[in-house]
């Protein structure tokens, strides 16, 4: 009887170049939340990953057009801190504004604090167009970390859902 041969992940693009996962759903960590490890060669693109998992959670993503542009600034003392108001500022503009993101250009910056700045891109929440999974309350800093490791940064974080 033949063998079924596993389906490969593709992780490459047309012009066969690597693409790094931006980000993994972590099953075993919180069991009434959600959980989640981002990925990214830079902060920015750390941060941009955690964005991204964290409407993943609330919204299959594809199906939010980037039409609406929000800018965002915030400082903190440390890059945890400055992950956890990131995401709590993203998740408040979306209760507030009634906008789910789907794309994120950041910059963060070093001085005495870490500052962060950038453009959120968005669309309004709608039902008929979207698929909406489940509504994040808050993030939380239970097990938050960011770790650098060789060359690239990860994260985990794990939101109330």
């Amino acid at each position: 009887m033949p063998q079924k041969r596993k389906k490969k992940l593709n992780l490459f693009n047309r012009d066969e170049k690597p693409v790094m996962v931006r980000f993994r759903f972590l099953e075993d960590i919180a069991i009434a939340d959600a959980a989640f490890e981002a990925f990214g060669k830079t902060l920015e693109e750390l941060f941009e990953s955690c964005a991204l998992a964290t409407f993943e959670v609330m919204v299959e993503t594809k199906s939010v057009e980037p039409v609406k542009k929000k800018e965002i600034r915030l400082k903190s003392s440390d890059l945890e801190s400055l992950l956890f108001d990131f995401l709590s500022e993203i998740i408040y503009l979306k209760d507030a504004m009634k906008i789910f993101y789907s794309k994120f250009d950041l910059c963060i910056l070093k001085n005495k604090e870490y500052e962060l700045s950038g453009t959120l891109w968005g669309d309004n929440i709608d039902y008929s167009r979207q698929k909406i999974r489940q509504d994040v309350k808050a993030v939380t800093y239970h097990l938050l970390e960011i770790k650098k490791t060789g060359d690239s940064w990860r994260a985990q974080v794990i939101l109330d859902t």
